[in-house]
Parts: C-alpha cells; sequence; structure tokens
C-alpha cells in the first residue's frame, strides 16, 4: 500500500501513551490525536482504595476550604531569636526534611558556614565547618517551626524573619529576609561581602521595615499576590509586581517611621534593585495557606514540599508531621554564562510551598515571561497550568488568571490524582552550584520524585 493510497483510506489515530507509533503515522500524513497516558504509579489496591473512599473526598474538601479561607498578613518583622523556640539552643534551621551535617550537599554547607561567621561562632571557614562537624550545632528542617527558607534555608538566631499571621486560623509563620540574586547565603555563598549584607539586614533592614509594618497594622501578603498574578508575577520565580506592590504599601510609613533619610533611601534602593524581595513574605504565607489544611483526618492533599538538595519530602494533611522522601532531582533550565549541568546540584529549598498553595509553576499561565528566566516557550506555561488541574482538589478564586479567562489557581495537591496519572507537581526553581562558596547558577522546571507520593498512598490506606 502506497502513502496515498492509506492516506485516503485511513480514519483519523487516537494514540495513546508512547509516541513511536504515532511519529510513524504522521510521517505518512496519517491525523493522528495524541493522548498521553502512564500506567498509575504504586501500589494499586491501596489507590484504589482511597479513590473510592468518600471520607477522604469528605476530608479533602475540608482542607481546601480552610485553604481559601486563610488571610496571611505580615504582621512584624523580629530577629529569630525572639519568636522561633528553637533557638533557646545553638540552633540552625534549614530547608527540606531533616538532614545530619554528614549527608548535607556543598550549597547547603556553604550557607552553614556562612551563619557561622555570621554569628561570630566562627571566625574562618574551617572553623565554622568543624564546628558544624562536632555536634555543637542542632539542625532542623524550618518547617518544624512553621518557617520556611529558600534554597539552603538557613534561618540563625540573629535574622530578621517576616512574621505573617493568618487572621483565619491564628496560625503564625516565618520567613527570613531576601538578600538578592547570585551570590547569597541562600545559595551557598559565604564571602565577606555576603556576610556584610546580612548584618545590614540585620542592624539597619529589618528594624526598618519592622517599624512600618506595625505602624500600618499588618500588610495583607494574600492581597498583594492576587493582585501580583494579575501583573505577570506567578509569586516564586517571578516577584516583580509583588515586590513593587509591597513598596507602594510600606514606603509612606517607613519615611514616617524612620529618623535618617539616607537609611531610608538605601532600603528603598536596596529593595528597588531586587526583584525577588517578595519572594519571602509569599513563601510566608504560603505556609500559613497551607498550614491552616494540616492535620485533617483521611485528607490525601500535600501540604508541604520541600527539598534539602539530597533529599525531597512531602507532608500529607491526613499523615501528620510525617516526612515521605524520595532523592533530589535535577533541574532543567537555562544556566548562566560559563556554567552547564555538570556544576549544578539537586533541587533544594523550600519555596516549593508556593506551588503547595497553589502559585509559583501552578500560576505560570499567568505569567509568560518567566520562561525567560526558566528556558521554554510562553506555550509551556500555560500547560503546567491547565496540567496541574488534573493533580489538584479545587480552583482558588482569589488567584485568577487573565490568560485563563480568570480561573483560579490550581489548589490541594492530591496525593491520589498524582499517582492515579502517574504524574507529580511542576515547580520552578533557581539552580545551585553543587560546591559550597559559588552561588546560584541558573533557573528551570524540574518535578519530585514519585516515590514520595506513592509512599504517602500506602501510609494513608494503610490507616483507612
Amino acid at each position: 500500500m502506497n502513502d496515498a493510497i492509506f492516506t485516503q483510506n485511513t480514519m483519523p489515530v487516537i494514540n495513546i501513551g508512547a509516541d513511536l507509533f504515532a511519529d510513524a503515522l504522521e510521517a505518512q500524513g496519517v491525523a493522528v490525536t495524541r493522548v498521553a497516558w502512564r500506567p498509575p504509579a504504586g501500589d494499586q489496591q491501596a489507590l484504589m482504595k482511597l479513590l473510592a473512599d468518600p471520607a477522604v473526598d469528605e476530608a479533602n474538601q475540608q482542607a481546601v476550604a480552610r485553604m481559601l479561607a486563610a488571610q496571611p498578613v505580615i504582621i512584624d518583622i523580629r530577629p529569630a531569636r525572639e519568636i522561633i523556640p528553637a533557638f533557646e539552643r545553638r540552633t540552625l534551621l534549614h530547608a527540606g526534611p531533616p538532614i545530619a551535617w554528614e549527608r548535607m550537599c556543598g550549597p547547603m554547607r556553604g550557607a552553614i558556614i556562612g551563619a557561622c561567621l555570621y554569628e561570630g561562632w566562627a571566625s574562618s571557614e574551617e572553623e565554622a565547618s568543624a564546628l558544624a562537624a562536632s555536634g555543637a550545632i542542632e539542625f532542623e528542617p524550618c518547617h518544624h517551626y512553621n518557617a520556611v527558607g529558600p534554597m539552603a534555608g538557613i534561618i540563625s538566631p540573629s535574622m530578621p524573619v517576616f512574621v505573617v499571621e493568618d487572621r483565619t486560623c491564628g496560625n503564625r509563620t516565618y520567613a527570613t529576609m531576601n538578600e538578592g540574586l547570585g551570590k547569597v547565603l541562600r545559595y551557598g555563598a559565604y564571602a565577606p561581602d555576603v556576610i556584610e549584607r546580612l548584618r545590614w539586614i540585620q542592624d539597619v533592614l529589618g528594624p526598618a521595615l519592622g517599624r512600618a509594618v506595625r505602624d500600618l497594622n499588618g500588610i495583607d501578603a494574600r492581597a498583594i499576590m492576587a493582585q501580583a498574578l494579575q501583573m505577570g508575577d506567578e509569586c516564586h520565580n517571578r516577584n516583580k509586581a509583588a515586590t513593587s506592590l509591597f513598596v507602594r504599601q510600606i514606603a509612606p510609613a517607613l519615611v514616617e517611621t524612620s529618623d535618617s533619610r539616607t537609611e531610608t533611601a538605601a532600603i528603598l534602593r536596596f529593595i528597588a534593585g531586587n526583584d525577588h524581595f517578595h519572594l519571602n513574605p509569599s513563601m510566608a504565607a504560603a505556609k500559613a495557606i497551607t498550614l491552616a489544611a494540616a492535620n485533617i483526618p483521611h485528607s490525601s492533599v500535600v501540604v508541604t514540599m520541600a527539598r534539602n538538595g539530597v533529599d525531597f519530602g512531602i507532608r500529607v494533611s491526613g499523615l501528620g508531621d510525617r516526612w515521605f522522601v524520595g532523592p533530589a532531582q535535577y533541574i532543567q533550565g537555562l544556566y548562566f554564562a560559563g556554567f552547564g549541568q555538570d556544576d549544578a546540584n539537586p533541587d533544594i529549598g523550600d519555596s516549593a510551598i508556593t506551588e503547595t498553595c497553589g502559585v509559583g509553576a501552578f500560576a505560570m499561565a499567568g505569567a509568560p515571561a518567566i520562561v525567560q528566566f526558566i528556558g521554554g516557550v510562553p506555550a509551556d506555561a500555560l500547560r503546567y497550568t491547565r496540567e496541574m488541574y488534573e493533580i489538584t482538589v479545587t480552583r482558588n478564586p482569589q488567584f485568577g488568571l487573565p490568560p485563563l479567562d480568570f480561573q483560579g489557581t490550581p489548589t490541594g495537591i492530591d496525593i491520589r490524582q498524582v499517582c492515579r496519572l502517574n504524574m507529580p507537581p511542576v515547580i520552578n526553581t533557581g539552580i545551585a552550584h553543587r560546591l559550597p562558596g559559588v552561588g546560584q547558577i541558573g533557573a528551570g522546571i524540574v518535578h519530585p520524585p514519585m516515590e514520595c507520593f506513592e509512599e504517602a498512598v500506602l501510609a494513608l490506606a494503610r490507616e483507612r
């Protein structure tokens, strides 16, 4: 049969799964509709049990209702030691699930070295490394204290942190202040200029912004995020609009509560030169939103996704504080000049809390310009958001996306649907150099390991 006869007498074909057959048919001029399909992941009996359980559906509706009702407001900025009980002893908080010094990746070790130098616990890199390895410092996840930190996520006692309060539930969450991009502590850099900047944040920026926030009786972080999503941000790797909206609100109070015009000008210049400044309060707000959904019996909604550069971990509403862990993945994206994938560390940071609450990569349909930073084309941004509707429980009407006729962002990751479709959530993120002291080298897209979700499904099914 020649190609012409084959084309004329063939009905359109639907190809499910692997593309090899579809490619061969299209090469002969046959119309093919491609349907992406993969077999469900994990234990099939456990999955079917949960999918058929109305108690799980009811619990999930309760979880997302609490997420949608959360009202995260920035109420203060204080030194971490004043408000986070971990610092009653010599402790550093870090991103991701629990990990010991011996297993930590280069950028997290670099950030810990920098924190020891910043706190005055050590006077050299060698001394800081020896201190960290000695067992004299306790390392705990930020999430264990309702805190979040981007990349290495290190929070030390003297660092000023945003205090965000959910005015519906009363929960409080915390995040450090954003240093900017490039060679910064959160990417594992600890050069003298990095430490000097941290001390300026401690002595000048934190206290000044704290006075202004208190003078305003708080700043509605959720409202800023909602408006920023309609201005081209996705509130994870693009924060230009959110940062600008934050400045518009705080600038008058900053002027009115400061005794130094020079200080105020320096603060405004710093924020104006740091388009990622609002990432950190957005993360604390996202943590407050997801925390509202935590600890609901039978719920299969994910309330934490976090990475420490070695492990990727999730926590699920109906499974309490248990971590389900798999290997952190390498990021596919764009690299700064002179760097490539061989230089990269696997995925790291607590900033996936943004995707967990329904923004970040889940909101990329409203932020097509993000592809200039992470790679791809605008159509990819639309596709990522549309795919995430398939694995979530609801849509957040407060986070409407103009390119999708103001549909709300996909909200409430359901471990059942992740495994049923064998489709892990999408995350956009920065790329850290694998060695300590270097810093950021790019940004891109990554997916969690399916093991986390498979194990969580099995654990939830055992409790039913």
